[in-house]
């Protein structure tokens, strides 16, 4: 659970920084752009190490089926936030690609660890 919080912890303390520099508008925008990668990691992360305890032989077919439901869920996602609730494209865009590499970046250094510890 601590690579939940540290990953939490990090989007919101640079969520806020930014939030105190932006206008209203874009601070929600920002969040926004934050929320789909961060949900999406934090499952990514859960369903891993329930996997690597219980389920080790399952592990890469479970993180095949995780990539494709990511995949449709971000796309509903950027299209509900963009084409339904109208978030402004520039600082959603912006905000989830940088969350979505910063995030996914951590995930993968934690999987590593994760894995190599396994491997002991």
């Amino acid at each position: 659970m601590k690579p939940i919080a540290y990953m939490v912890g990090l989007s919101l303390t640079i969520w806020i920084g930014l939030a105190a520099i932006v206008d209203a508008r874009t601070r929600v925008d920002i969040l926004f752009g934050m929320l789909g990668p961060l949900i999406a990691v934090t499952g990514t992360w859960l369903l891993a190490t329930w996997a690597e305890k219980e389920h080790p032989d399952q592990l890469t077919g479970l993180m095949a089926a995780g990539f494709i439901l990511k995949m449709i869920f971000f796309a509903g996602y950027v299209a509900v936030m963009l084409r339904v609730l109208q978030r402004q494209s520039v600082p959603f865009v912006v905000s989830f690609t940088c969350y979505f590499i910063g995030l996914y970046l951590m995930e993968a250094l934690y999987l590593k660890r994760l894995f190599s510890e396994r491997s002991r």
